[in-house]
């Protein structure tokens, strides 16, 4: 199903904030009487002022801070200042004021979707709870918007409210052409914590891929780092030894269709820019259907689509709520088309990477990563430092050393490095 786009870009007229949960004497209040409200558990830790900012959008920061220097804000009956923080259960007592911000928190959302917006965006969503909404993101359609793009995700928000009065955010992002596994978070709170997540690399993400040709290497680390590429406005990422970013992604071939092409697990360790995209198009392998960066390379001929084959497949990552979230998404049709084609048989996929736990980083943990990568730090150093001293020392008796190859028996490509892989199995042709 193709995404249904107006002529005109999907705009909202304005936010729409959730409530705070208000006590008996707030919801009855007079306009002329101080309100009270109760703090709750998404709003736990931030300030005084962001609490206004999200929930009475109407009373300004000035005002905040002329109600908190005046004593007329309490909070638990005590004086409070604007960038103190609230803890969940607290009570904040608010003096009256000419602005009802109760009544535009109340009042209905005008609609800018249509019903079959409305219907195309809610077909997406494979998973939905009180903190989460994950959707299967089809093809072809943006994450976000920008020139000339109006038919994206964050422009279907509206769609995805259900019964919450704020719009889900966006925590990670997908390609335009890239299809799978969307997580939104539905709450402020939720979404600094899944945001932390991504940033602390604690989420695990598993992609399917169908690449052209068959990697020497059946299972690897590929690390080559990223940088964007000159002259391309930002649009186009390119494999930069000396001022690119670490990127880091390990592969592993799940099935191969002679030579023609193969079916690869992806998990990203690193979230560059077209990570994926850029690092199996350097080890020769492009993504089928990825022009940009595979060129005329990249497409079979015959039945095989040309639209990119590279799907988010499954998603790991904790939930504030309780166990961790896990969630799979199906592949496009065109993709599934591909696989069948092929003689793929999709059993063998989900047990790809699949053996790693997902658990929230404490802080002894994040202790013992900076640890440990401090160590890694210190020995590569010392090697360098005995290179140089052998060097200058004069060379000894011996065989010279050989050309090391790959576990495969062939020479690893630049770039990656083998690693095991579990029990060997035999490839099954179609």
């Amino acid at each position: 199903m193709k995404p249904p786009v107006g002529k005109t870009p999907i705009k909202r007229a304005g936010p729409v904030r959730k409530a705070a949960a208000l006590t008996p004497a707030a919801a009855t209040h007079k306009p002329s009487e101080a309100r009270q409200f109760t703090i709750d558990t998404d709003d736990d830790g931030i300030r005084l002022d962001r609490w206004f900012h999200r929930h009475l959008p109407d009373v300004n920061f000035n005002l905040v801070s002329r109600w908190a220097r005046t004593g007329q804000v309490r909070l638990d009956g005590k004086r409070v200042g604007p960038g103190d923080r609230i803890v969940a259960g607290q009570t904040i007592r608010i003096p009256p004021s000419e602005v009802e911000p109760e009544r535009s928190v109340a009042r209905e959302m005008p609609k800018t979707l249509s019903d079959d917006q409305i219907a195309y965006a809610q077909s997406m969503v494979i998973h939905r709870d009180r903190a989460a909404l994950v959707i299967n993101k089809p093809p072809g359609l943006a994450t976000q918007g920008g020139t000339r793009t109006h038919a994206h995700v964050d422009g279907l928000g509206e769609a995805l409210m259900y019964d919450s009065a704020v719009k889900p955010r966006l925590v990670h992002r997908l390609d335009k052409d890239t299809s799978g596994v969307l997580l939104l978070a539905r709450t402020p709170g939720s979404a600094a914590y899944f945001a932390k997540r991504f940033a602390g690399r604690n989420a695990k993400k598993v992609y399917w891929a169908l690449v052209v040709g068959v990697p020497d290497i059946y299972s690897g680390l590929i690390e080559l780092p990223l940088a964007k590429q000159p002259g391309t406005g930002g649009e186009k990422m390119h494999v930069d030894e000396e001022n690119g970013q670490p990127s880091r992604t390990a592969y592993q071939v799940i099935e191969r269709a002679g030579s023609r092409a193969s079916w690869v697990a992806l998990q990203p360790f690193t979230g560059r820019t077209h990570q994926l995209r850029v690092h199996m198009a350097a080890i020769g392998h492009p993504i089928v259907g990825d022009g940009k960066y595979g060129g005329q390379n990249a497409f079979l001929t015959g039945t095989i689509s040309r639209k990119m084959h590279l799907h988010a497949r499954r998603l790991r990552i904790a939930h504030p709520d309780g166990p961790a979230l896990d969630v799979t998404a199906e592949l496009p049709e065109h993709f599934a088309e591909s696989m069948e084609s092929l003689g793929f048989d999709l059993g063998l996929g989900d047990s790809v990477f699949a053996d790693e736990a997902i658990e929230p980083a404490t802080r002894e943990v994040k202790k013992q990563q900076a640890k440990a990568h401090a160590k890694t730090i210190r020995k590569e150093r010392r090697g360098e430092r005995r290179s140089r001293s052998s060097a200058t020392q004069p060379t000894g008796k011996g065989k010279p050393a050989g050309k090391s190859k790959s576990a495969a028996g062939g020479p690893a490509r630049p770039g990656t490095r083998s690693r095991p892989a579990g029990p060997a199995r035999t490839p099954r042709r179609p």
